[in-house]
């Protein structure tokens, strides 16, 4: 798919949406390998130092409060990965069972279905799947095994 085919929303918003490119490409970089060496390296920095400040309230407060903060950050970070993810997984499925001919189209788009509605569909599925067993179970039931002479 060429550039102009793409509809303009989504170009205005690939352009616009500066903080989902910033937490993309920073939740990308802290799961990574070095990112977590580097806070492994903070915390033994931190340890070493403890005795030089005599393990102190200040020496203590400096590791709880930038701690606090880190995670606080990482809390609205990955929440917002989290979704873009989510969002995006959805739409390729959608795209599949729609591409997909002896699929239900009724099945696009149901994460926007209620509580009810979802657990409604579920029993369905269920039904079908214990029918699927008791079929199963019925087939392998009638098979005689062979006699030997």
């Amino acid at each position: 798919m060429a550039q102009d085919d793409v509809p303009l929303e989504v170009q205005v918003r690939t352009t616009n949406d500066w903080f989902g490119r910033f937490a993309a490409k920073s939740s990308g970089w802290l799961g990574s390998k070095w990112a977590f060496c580097a806070a492994v390296l903070l915390i033994v920095v931190w340890a070493v130092m403890g005795p030089l400040f005599h393990y102190s309230q200040a020496w203590q407060l400096v590791i709880n409060t930038g701690t606090t903060i880190v995670t606080f950050l990482m809390v609205f970070l990955i929440q917002n990965t989290q979704n873009r993810d989510a969002r995006a997984i959805n739409l390729k499925l959608d795209e599949l069972i729609r591409a997909h001919k002896r699929a239900r189209n009724q099945m696009i788009d149901i994460e926007n279905l209620s509580d009810l509605e979802l657990d409604a569909l579920h029993a369905g599925y269920e039904a079908v799947r214990a029918e699927c067993e008791e079929l199963k179970a019925d087939a392998t039931e009638s098979r005689l095994p062979l006699e030997r002479t």
